[in-house]
């Protein structure tokens, strides 16, 4: 009888488990029968492709899965055309899901999955029109931000994976050099700025002694945190590491070094990509995948220009009224800037300053926040860290690095701290909104924390969203009276808007009207008064990012218009934090589904 008994229950679990193959080759293999595991399908498909993207969400190593965190993404032209067909692949079987079937939640999921995917697809013609090397997000500098900021080093199995990325650097690098090479034969090198900009960080990278580079002395500084190690551990790691950097990291940096010297004389002052193969199509696709909208360069331009004379006026009936009157306002805002009042020194102790400073300003912004402009609140924390030396000199004046999604890294913002002459403290309150809260971390936040939607709908990027978002938040913290009785922090407010709508016009009088890089930066200098370094530093970066400076004000207009919409609609029900966690509650969306969920929410509250 009991082996009877046990025949029974080897015979259920045997086809218990030729259901679950039968579900998993499905899953895996073919379409999934169900739309929600489609959703997590390409979700997973595209991570696990990715180490390093797996390793920066941190989503899997609370489960044991971490044999990722000892590997490097794949930078190779064929690992790319396989993205690129899969894409393809996602979006034909989405197209399978009958929409009539699909829940109020799945319609939004499969419109957002469907505008991404589409842009992807359409992006293959483009996909060599990029300098996957450069002087702001090339793969020689964020390597090392990676390996000091985003790898997990918690234990000695993580000190044993950052030795293995180490050693995975030189592939890494000769695949990024297979791919230069390919765009070197259809036409495609970038500016000479950015060559010998490259040139030189790489080669200040590895001129230091191995125990100096960052590579070394971060892992030095984490790996002392790890309980679980000892003295002699922690020495044999070191050694290990500094090893590898000296056999592996060096040579593989002196390989690109090389190859960049190799086609200098070849490249050329032109810096818009209008001097690219069908260059001006490119350019066209660039601005509607970053702004998420249909305008033509020369619309953008126009915009830019009109909002250039709107702001202008704001600021200047605030100068007029603070000793500035008659005065033009570039020339005026470079005085504001060199004024010893508003100035840390510049040296380690100002550097401390201001940090301290942005973190107090972020501690009020969160209790501002949550009292009086959100409902919703994310619980992750945020961080205030300094740039780092080796790639402050072509980084922006301060970027925001995401949180990991299982609590285990904060969120970051970076602050460029390299000259403090270009840190005037009446700039200081709205890049602190923008960067950190209620702008970038508090939004990104938020979407990671989403309950009950698909994983790719938590980090899935859009950029006049997100942008356009942090913008709004710095017009937002005016109306929340966060400037009363602080007209300069005011100006910085104004300052820093002008400098957005000045990048309308600067990136599309680049890549569409042929500027030259001298022309933009003279014009931005005029307009904002912002410091030389800074100017250069954000002109250098458009002609890289082509259409990427685009998304903000598009963005942020976008939202301001909402938001009148809703006001002048709902009347006397509107209700300012529960438009604001309207906006938030669905991450990440195109412009154009955003505003159809706002004018589903206008009906629906008007009702």
């Amino acid at each position: 009888m009991f082996k009877h008994i046990l025949k029974w229950i080897g015979g259920f679990l045997l086809f218990g488990l030729i259901l679950l193959a039968i579900f998993l080759i499905n899953l895996i293999w073919f379409r999934p029968w169900n739309l929600n595991f489609f959703y997590e399908k390409v979700f997973a498909e595209t991570v696990f492709s990715e180490p390093e993207l797996l390793t920066q969400l941190g989503l899997v190593e609370q489960i044991g899965i971490t044999s990722h965190n000892g590997k490097l993404s794949d930078e190779s032209p064929a690992h790319q055309q396989m993205v690129i067909d899969r894409w393809k692949k996602d979006l034909k079987q989405l197209h399978e899901y009958p929409l009539d079937r699909q829940s109020a939640s799945q319609k939004l999921s499969t419109q957002v999955l469907d505008w991404f995917l589409k842009d992807q697809v359409d992006g293959e013609k483009w996909q060599w029109h990029n300098y996957p090397v450069n002087q702001l997000f090339g793969v020689q500098n964020i390597y090392p931000t990676f390996m000091a900021n985003t790898h997990r080093l918690f234990s000695a199995k993580d000190c044993d994976y950052y030795i293995m990325r180490l050693a995975a650097l030189p592939k890494k690098f000769d695949q990024t050099i297979e791919g230069l090479q390919l765009r070197e034969q259809k036409g495609i090198l970038p500016p000479r700025f950015v060559v010998e900009e490259v040139v030189k960080e790489m080669s200040d990278f590895i001129a230091k002694p191995a125990a100096e580079n960052i590579l070394a002395t971060s892992f030095k500084e984490r790996a002392a945190k790890i309980d679980k190690l000892n003295d002699q551990q922690r020495a044999d790691y070191q050694k290990r590491v500094e090893n590898e950097i000296t056999a592996q990291v060096y040579p593989a940096y002196q390989k690109l070094i090389a190859y960049f010297q190799g086609i200098l004389p070849k490249t050329t002052t032109d810096d818009g990509v209008w001097k690219l193969p069908d260059g001006d199509a490119f350019y066209a696709y660039a601005l509607r995948e970053n702004t998420t909208a249909n305008m033509p360069p020369n619309e953008v331009h126009e915009l830019g220009l009109r909002e250039i004379t709107r702001i202008e006026a704001e600021m200047r009936a605030l100068l007029d009224t603070n000793g500035f009157a008659g005065k033009p306002i570039g020339q005026a805002m470079d005085t504001l800037s060199k004024d010893p009042r508003f100035l840390y020194s510049n040296d380690d102790k100002g550097r401390e300053q201001a940090l301290a400073e942005y973190k107090r300003l972020i501690d009020h912004a969160v209790e501002e926040s949550k009292a009086h402009l959100f409902y919703t609140a994310p619980k992750a924390k945020i961080d205030i860290r300094r740039v780092e030396p080796f790639r402050e000199a072509t980084a922006p004046g301060a970027h925001y690095q995401p949180g990991a999604q299982d609590g285990s890294r904060p969120g970051i913002f970076f602050a460029n701290l390299r000259d403090m002459n270009e840190v005037p403290k009446w700039s200081m309150p709205t890049l602190a909104y923008h960067e950190g809260v209620p702008g970038h971390h508090w939004q990104i936040s938020i979407a990671q924390e989403l309950k009950g939607v698909p994983m790719f709908r938590k980090v899935i990027p859009f950029t006049a969203y997100a942008e356009g978002w942090a913008l709004y938040t710095e017009w937002l913290a005016k109306q929340a009276g966060w400037y009363n009785n602080d007209s300069f922090g005011d100006l910085g407010r104004l300052r820093d808007e002008l400098f957005r709508a000045v990048r309308l016009v600067v990136d599309t009088g680049i890549h569409a009207k042929h500027w030259t890089r001298e022309q933009a930066i003279t014009y931005m200098r005029d307009k904002t008064g912002m410091g030389e370094k800074e100017v250069k530093s954000e002109i250098e970066r458009y002609i890289v990012n082509p259409g990427q400076a685009c998304a903000y004000k598009v963005g942020m207009m976008k939202i301001q218009e909402l938001r009148s919409r809703a006001q002048h609609e709902l009347g006397g029900k509107f209700d300012e934090r529960e438009f604001h966690d309207t906006l938030l509650k669905n991450g990440s969306l195109p412009l154009e589904i955003l505003e159809e969920q706002i004018n589903d929410y206008i009906q629906k509250k008007k009702v």
